[in-house]
């Protein structure tokens, strides 16, 4: 279709015109990519314009409206005063952004990286805990006894020794009870998921095939571990056996 002014209309209404065809408006995906990282625009450096050119970029009462390649937006911009080709570039030498089902998969796995990031702090915080307390556990174990002690007798509470029997207080005293190389090992495991997470996270952010293939394989191998947590030990969601 031609406009009186004998230019082609643009293929689909503008954006914000269209009036929406539900009661929930469709979620754009393209519309926040180009707020957070702008428009996708051609022939910003051109000096002239082709009717060719007019899917992407048109020229009017010395007003230039620019197509954004990402989210179909029409800008009005200025000619520019020093541009540095003839033309805008041909479609062979457009790159043209990703958008539609793609673009929200970009979002979603970006998500997970974020996500797998966090997880690789956490756990890499954890590790160093653990090869610190690996490599100071005598002086630790003695100002824990000496402060819980000092609690305690101030208190009024239960000896040292009753109370290591139960409670949060009983699982302090497994931890000091486990050997170096059992901490040296746990802390081992502790790295090295947090490596794996690590790698994870930079392959999802990156949008890489065989980053979405490793998050499936490590997710699916602690399945077995989570159902085994399940079955055996009390939650929320899962009543006592009786």
């Amino acid at each position: 279709m031609t406009s009186p002014a004998g230019q082609v209309d643009p293929p689909h209404p503008l954006p914000g015109i269209e009036k929406p065809k539900r009661f929930l408006p469709t979620f754009h995906y393209e519309l926040i990519s180009c707020g957070l990282r702008g428009h996708e625009l051609i022939g910003l450096d051109s000096a002239h314009v082709r009717p060719q050119d007019a899917a992407v970029v048109r020229e009017e009462n010395g007003v230039r409206w620019h197509r954004c390649l990402r989210c179909d937006s029409w800008l009005p911009l200025p000619v520019p005063a020093n541009p540095t080709r003839e033309y805008p570039p041909d479609r062979d030498h457009i790159a043209l952004p990703i958008r539609g089902r793609p673009l929200r998969d970009a979002f979603v796995l970006r998500l997970i990286a974020l996500d797998r990031g966090l997880h690789f702090l956490i756990l890499g915080f954890l590790s160093v805990a653990v090869f610190l307390f690996a490599a100071n556990r005598s002086a630790l174990q003695e100002l824990y006894v000496r402060v819980l002690e000092a609690v305690q007798g101030g208190l009024g509470g239960p000896t040292v020794a009753a109370a290591h029997q139960r409670g949060l207080l009983g699982e302090l005293t497994k931890v000091f009870s486990y050997s170096p190389q059992r901490l040296f090992f746990t802390g081992l495991i502790l790295a090295a998921y947090a490596l794996l997470e690590a790698v994870e996270m930079v392959g999802l952010w990156m949008l890489k095939r065989w980053a979405e293939y490793l998050t499936f394989i490590v997710t699916a191998s602690l399945m077995p571990l989570e159902i085994y947590e399940m079955t055996v030990h009390l939650s929320v969601v899962r009543p006592p056996r009786s």
